[in-house]
């Protein structure tokens, strides 16, 4: 199967998940994964569809955000609730990622906001696509001011992005026409940054099922994608992606706070 067909039954599987990601909405932590990080049985409960069904469908590896699995080869890649606190709090700034990597780069993602009423999908050679229709390519907003994506200020311990820097990296770009927006939602701000509602944004998770659906979100839309270095993505690396000109100033910014802080 090529990558349009896959798209075609990983939708298919996503029809059921967001219809438990809906009936689920709101509900209370059930595990504690580490201070300040937890799963409701909503996450375990997508999860596992996910798995079980796209599995069998294409007998391709899985792994996901709660369970683990394949790291390595061809798999699917599974976050269930991207923004698990926002879901729990009612909070519509959360999605269901969903991505296939060949040689470590994705060539289909699914990033599902079903509180939004979006889902955005791609594949290799595709346009970006919102809710099944082709949206054209981003371009650089005539305006003077952008959002930039900022998930979050919380960070894990030995983070090579801690607080202090990224307080810092808040306020020097306060001072650019870039405006920084805190979602609470890795998945979001990269889906965001795909229909060009923010023109750049920031992931500093090293997970892949956090950034994998939305570099192909990116990708598929022109825009640019690379690792906070300014280097290729490849799984295990953060992500900095958006237009051209949001990009450059929001890569040069970075540069600068970790040049600040003896980086």
């Amino acid at each position: 199967m090529d990558a349009r067909e896959l798209l075609a039954i990983a939708e298919a599987v996503m029809d059921d998940a967001e219809a438990m990601f809906v009936n689920g909405f709101g509900a209370a932590p059930s595990s504690m994964k580490s201070a300040g990080d937890f799963a409701t049985e909503v996450d375990y409960a997508i999860e596992s569809h996910l798995r079980a069904m796209l599995g069998t469908l294409t007998g391709i590896p899985v792994i996901g955000e709660e369970s683990g699995g394949a790291n390595s080869g061809t798999r699917w890649v599974i976050d269930p609730i991207d923004g698990t606190a926002n879901f729990s709090a009612n909070n519509p700034m959360s999605s269901i990622l969903l991505s296939l990597l060949e040689d470590d780069q994705p060539i289909l993602g699914i990033t599902s906001m079903p509180m939004l009423g979006k889902r955005l999908t791609a594949y290799d050679g595709s346009p970006l696509m919102i809710n099944g229709a082709p949206v054209p390519p981003l371009e650089e907003k005539s305006h003077l001011v952008a959002h930039v994506g900022f998930s979050s200020m919380a960070t894990p311990k030995n983070t090579e992005f801690p607080m202090d820097m990224r307080r810092d990296l808040l306020s020097e770009l306060a001072e650019s026409y870039l405006r920084p927006r805190i979602t609470g939602s890795i998945g979001v701000d990269l889906a965001f940054t795909a229909e060009g509602v923010f023109g750049t944004c920031v992931s500093f998770s090293p997970h892949v099922w956090d950034n994998a659906a939305g570099v192909m979100l990116v990708r598929a839309a022109g825009g640019v994608v690379t690792n906070t270095e300014g280097n290729d993505w490849v799984p295990g690396n953060g992500v900095i992606a958006g237009t051209k000109k949001a990009h450059e100033v929001l890569m040069g910014t970075i540069t600068k706070v970790r040049e600040q802080h003896g980086q």
